[in-house]
């Protein structure tokens, strides 16, 4: 598979112009809140699946957080402010709660980074609504999944979801997995800000299939 490098500058174009993309700097420590066991053993087997498509890492604690990939699952946002010690881990979170529902969002991801610009931790808020509560648990687990591994742009996913069916599962689209790949290659650098690394990562992917 070719992908050209317009097409990996648009995932990572923000809305502002700015181009940004950033990969997890240490090992992958998940944690679910608000969900059964089934449903976290989802979770955790969609993670693992998407590091090991990275050829990152996962470990059992995280030496500064404990956990660096907290997810959050709700029925209201309101609930979130509910949460001991959050607002610790979330600065202007009563105002993040007001924003989130006004705007009727039903998902929210924040990213934190190390010295250096790399990944060092995320934070997911799900907001179980009607269309959420309508996606299987495999589907929305492996969607957050993806959207995690790589600080992609705020538009990387407005017009086709990272996701497609096959046989009846959702799996990732051979193009996004590919970018995947490409931008954990040891060689670039954990964090780039210039467009010029599109045309890195576009060089890689086809040498990766």
């Amino acid at each position: 598979m070719t992908i050209g490098a317009e097409e990996v500058a648009a995932k990572f174009t923000r809305g502002d112009g700015s181009y940004l993309c950033a990969r997890w700097g240490r090992p992958i420590v998940p944690v679910v809140f608000g969900v059964d066991d089934a449903t976290l053993a989802v979770f955790k087997g969609a993670i693992e699946a998407v590091v090991a498509l990275a050829g990152h890492r996962m470990a059992e604690t995280d030496w500064e957080l404990g956990a660096n990939l907290m997810v959050f699952f709700c029925r209201d946002w309101a609930e979130l402010v509910e949460v001991p010690h959050l607002d610790r881990l979330v600065p202007d979170l009563g105002p993040l709660v007001e924003r989130l529902q006004g705007a009727e969002a039903n998902q929210y991801r924040i990213f934190r980074f190390d010295e250096g610009g790399a990944i060092k931790a995320c934070f997911v808020f799900l907001r179980m609504d009607a269309h959420l509560a309508a996606v299987s648990a495999d589907t929305l687990a492996l969607s957050q999944a993806v959207q995690t591994i790589v600080l992609w742009s705020d538009r990387a996913f407005m017009d086709a979801s990272p996701l497609a069916l096959l046989g009846g599962a959702a799996v990732i689209r051979p193009e996004v997995a590919g970018i995947v790949r490409a931008v954990y290659d040891p060689v670039l650098p954990g964090v780039a800000r210039d467009a010029s690394h599109a045309l890195r990562v576009a060089a890689r992917v086809g040498r990766m299939q």
